[in-house]
């Protein structure tokens, strides 16, 4: 987080949320999400006053602005410390923080800037659970951002970032990346084999690994798409393991698979995280196995000599 802090004892720091860069010794931190919602040709300008343990602080007065044209909009804190100033012409601001018994202090150089759009593409073996690490810090701190969320398989998001068409993919990556692109994020998103819960007292009798593997080799399996890049590392781990499956149906999605396998209609490897929205967990049995598969995502963008600040900002706020 970007801060301006002073380390006298009863002083303010005002700062963007953006990453976590605060003195220890100030008495209280103003955050500010600048700028934020987008209004037609309007934005508005909030945030919260807290103090160094993270308590709102109610009756701040802040102070909103606009430099270029003198105008100025007066606000106090409510009790749980928010401030919002709504329907602010674009432009360069700067905003006061003031409390009894504290320093004012204040932060200059805003730019309230609206109608921008963020153009997301993310792969389809991508489940619904891993979104809000993409967009709930960023819905939260540049709510004045649009942003145009698409889905597609791996080999269209990196066509289309190369056409200019999409800002950002989110996608299993190929062995290589073009040149132009770079990747701002990685991660690796761990594998489970699941079946119905309801198998789970014939899979008990079966004690040993050898007979416990031919009974889950006879299931019906349902395996995410062979062409996409996760379909063929799976696959490639399962035979290496000495799984040679023949699947009954192949998927592009593993939230359906998820809930097929819910129902009874066949087992599956599918990604842990992806299992953390499903509100019927206890349908599902995980079958614990010697090794792990394991897949590799990443956040890419195209090579800029210096990325737009809303797509960077937007980066620097994905949560994994």
């Amino acid at each position: 987080m970007s801060s301006l802090n002073s380390t006298s004892k009863g002083s303010w720091g005002v700062g963007l949320r953006k990453a976590a860069q605060l003195a220890c010794g100030a008495m209280a931190v103003l955050l500010l999400s600048l700028p934020l919602f987008s209004q037609g040709n309007a934005g508005r300008i909030l945030g919260t006053v807290v103090d160094q343990s993270g308590g709102t602080v109610a009756g701040a007065t802040v102070t909103v602005i606009d430099t270029e044209r003198g105008v100025t909009k007066t606000l106090v804190t409510n009790e749980a410390g928010e401030y919002n100033a709504p329907n602010l012409t674009p432009g360069n601001y700067k905003v006061r923080a003031e409390a009894k018994g504290f320093k004012t202090i204040e932060r200059t150089s805003i730019v309230l800037e609206v109608g921008k759009e963020i153009r997301v593409d993310v792969s389809r073996t991508i489940g619904f659970a891993y979104l809000p690490g993409f967009f709930h810090a960023n819905l939260r701190h540049l709510p004045q951002i649009g942003y145009r969320v698409t889905c597609q398989s791996s080999s269209e998001i990196l066509a289309a970032l190369e056409a200019h068409e999409q800002d950002i993919g989110v996608f299993c990556p190929p062995a290589r990346l073009s040149k132009t692109l770079t990747v701002t994020h990685r991660f690796e998103d761990a594998f489970t084999l699941v079946v119905y819960a309801d198998v789970s007292s014939e899979l008990d009798k079966i004690s040993k690994a050898k007979a416990r593997m031919e009974w889950l080799k006879g299931r019906n399996w349902l395996l995410i798409e062979e062409r996409s890049n996760t379909g063929q590392q799976l696959r490639a781990w399962m035979r290496r393991q000495g799984w040679r499956i023949e699947p009954t149906m192949q998927l592009d999605n593993f939230d359906l698979i998820i809930n097929l396998v819910s129902l009874g209609l066949g087992i599956s490897f599918v990604p842990i995280r992806a299992m953390a929205l499903y509100n019927q967990k206890q349908k599902l049995l995980r079958v614990p196995l010697p090794t792990r598969f394991t897949r590799e995502l990443v956040v890419v963008v195209r090579k800029h000599r210096k990325l737009p600040a809303h797509i960077d900002q937007f980066i620097a706020n994905v949560l994994f």
